[in-house]
C-alpha cells in the first residue's frame, strides 16, 4: 500500500507497482498480485503488452490469451515462494505456418519446462557450494521434494563442471586425498557409492590481495600418481605450462606425477603437513623420554605429561604462564633436554601461514616472539661427576618395584571361612557319550 504522503507507486501509463517490481527483482515483469498462503508465499507476474513475430516465418502474430505457469522462486522473508507467471501465447497471422500458437519465453526468468526459477537453481548452487548446506535441507526451505530440487541442480552443476575456462590462470596447483564416503566402495548398481578415495586439485594462486584462494578445480576417483597425471595430461600443454608452484603431501605417488608432467614447477610440501609432521616429531620424543624416565605412560603430575599441548603450540602464541611452565618442566630434568632439542628443531616458520593482523589496542606477540631458545641451553650445564648411579637408577625404573605397588589384600581373606562344598548339576556337553572312548588324557605318573 503507497504511503499518500510521499505520492503513488504506481507508474503513469502503466498501472505496474514499481516499487514491487525493485522487491521481486525480475527485469521485463511486473508484479499484479501477491497473495500470503499457509504454507508459501504466491507472487503473480506479467510481462507488458507488446508485439511478437512468428519464430518461424516472421510474421506479426496475434495475441491468443495467456496461460499460468507456477514456478519455484527462492525463498523470501523466511517463507517458501510461488512465482506464477502469466505467459502471453500468440498465433501466427498467416494461415500456412507450421508454428501455429507460442508462448513466451525468458531464460532469465526459467527454461524450458523447468520447476525452479533460474535464480533459486543457482540460489541453490551457491548454498551446496559456500554454506555445506544438502539438498534435502534446500528442498524444505524451498517446500518441495528432494527429486524437484536434484533434477534443477545437477544440470547447473554439470555444466559448471564442463567448463574449461576455471583451468586458466593457474600458476599454484594443490593436490591432496579425499575420502569420499565410508561405506561399500562397489559401483552403484551393486548397491554401493562407487569410489572411496579421490584426488581433488586446488588452485592456490594468490589474488589481488595477496591471498591464495584455495579454490577447487577437480575430483577425479583414486588416490594414485596416475591418476594425478592423467588429469594432467589432460589439461594440456598450455596449463601445464602455468603452473610454477606444486604442492603436495608426502605421498610419493604424487611427487612422481609432479616429476613427469611439470618439469617447470617447483614441488612444495604444504605446510599442514609441514606442521603435522614437526608436532608429531616432538611429541613422539616427548612419549619415548617419558617412558624412560618414569617406565611408563604419562600420568598427571609428570612434567612433561603436564606441557603436552603447550609443545603442540608455536612458542608466539605462549601466554607468559605457558613459557614459565614450559622452562620449568624442562628444567625439571636433564634428560627432558632432547625434548628442548626437538622443539627447536620443530619448523616454527610454518606454523605461522596465515596472515596475523592484531585487534586494535592489542599488542602483536609476533614483534617480541619468544622461542624455545630461550630456555637454558643443556650445553652450559656442567657434567655429572658420577654417572653409574643414575644408570642404577634408571635400570631400577625398568622392573617393576613391588614397593610401591599396591599391598595385597590376601591377609583379609584369611580369616573368612572356605565356601562350603555344594553338589554341582552335570551339564548336557558334560555327560560322557555312550559309544565314545574316553578321551580324557592320563595323568602322569608322578601326580598320581
Amino acid at each position: 500500500m503507497c504511503d499518500p504522503t510521499t505520492g503513488g507507486c504506481v507508474r503513469p501509463g502503466s498501472g505496474y507497482c514499481e516499487r514491487c517490481d525493485l522487491l521481486v527483482g525480475l527485469d521485463g515483469l511486473h508484479v499484479i498480485a501477491v497473495e500470503a498462503g499457509e504454507e508459501w508465499l504466491t507472487v503473480m507476474v506479467e510481462s507488458p503488452p507488446r508485439r511478437a513475430g512468428c519464430p518461424v516465418c516472421g510474421v506479426v502474430a496475434h495475441s491468443h490469451g495467456r496461460r499460468d505457469v507456477t514456478l519455484i522462486d527462492a525463498p523470501c522473508f523466511g517463507r517458501p515462494v510461488r512465482l506464477v507467471w502469466r505467459k502471453r501465447t500468440w498465433r501466427c497471422g498467416d494461415p500456412d505456418c507450421e508454428s501455429g500458437s507460442f508462448s513466451e519465453a525468458d531464460a532469465a526468468v526459467a527454461g524450458p519446462r523447468a520447476l525452479l526459477t533460474t535464480r533459486a537453481g543457482w540460489w541453490a548452487v551457491r548454498q551446496l557450494r559456500r554454506e555445506h548446506a544438502s539438498v534435502l535441507g534446500l528442498s524444505r526451505q524451498l517446500g518441495t521434494t528432494w527429486n524437484t530440487v536434484w533434477s534443477q541442480v545437477r544440470p547447473l552443476l554439470e555444466a559448471m563442471a564442463g567448463d574449461e575456462s576455471r583451468f586458466a590462470g593457474v600458476e599454484r596447483l594443490g593436490v591432496d586425498e579425499h575420502i569420499w564416503h565410508h561405506v561399500s566402495p562397489l559401483p552403484p548398481a551393486q548397491g554401493g557409492r562407487g569410489p572411496k578415495e579421490l584426488t581433488g586439485m586446488v588452485d592456490l594462486t594468490p589474488g589481488a590481495d595477496g591471498r591464495p584462494r584455495a579454490r577447487l578445480l577437480d575430483l577425479v576417483p583414486g588416490r594414485s600418481g596416475k591418476a594425478y597425471g592423467d588429469w594432467l595430461d589432460a589439461r594440456g600443454e598450455t596449463f601445464r605450462a602455468g603452473v610454477k608452484e606444486a604442492t603436495l603431501d608426502p605421498f610419493h605417488g604424487y611427487k612422481n606425477a609432479i616429476d613427469d608432467h611439470l618439469d617447470d614447477a617447483v614441488a612444495v610440501l604444504d605446510a599442514f603437513h609441514v606442521v603435522k609432521l614437526g608436532t608429531q616429531a616432538v611429541d613422539e620424543v616427548r612419549r619415548r623420554v617419558q617412558h624412560d624416565i618414569c617406565g611408563h605412560r604419562g600420568r598427571a603430575g609428570d612434567p612433561l605429561y603436564g606441557i603436552r599441548s603447550i609443545l603442540r603450540s608455536s612458542a608466539e602464541r605462549l601466554s607468559d604462564r605457558q613459557t614459565a611452565r614450559l622452562a620449568k618442566a624442562i628444567a625439571a630434568d636433564e634428560r627432558h633436554d632432547e625434548v628442548h632439542i626437538a622443539l627447536a628443531g620443530r619448523p616454527e616458520a610454518a606454523l605461522r601461514v596465515r596472515r596475523h593482523q592484531p585487534r586494535r589496542g592489542t599488542p602483536d606477540r609476533r614483534r617480541t616472539a619468544r622461542r624455545p631458545a630461550l630456555l637454558p641451553d643443556p650445553r652450559d650445564r656442567p657434567p655429572r661427576q658420577d654417572p653409574h648411579p643414575l644408570a642404577g637408577r634408571l635400570l631400577g625404573l625398568l622392573h617393576h618395584r613391588t614397593g610401591q605397588q599396591r599391598r595385597d589384600r590376601g591377609h583379609q581373606r584369611a580369616h573368612r571361612a572356605p565356601p562350603p562344598n555344594r553338589t554341582r548339576l552335570s551339564q548336557p556337553g558334560q555327560l560322557p557319550a555312550p559309544h565314545a572312548p574316553h578321551r580324557g588324557r592320563p595323568h602322569p605318573p608322578h601326580l598320581k
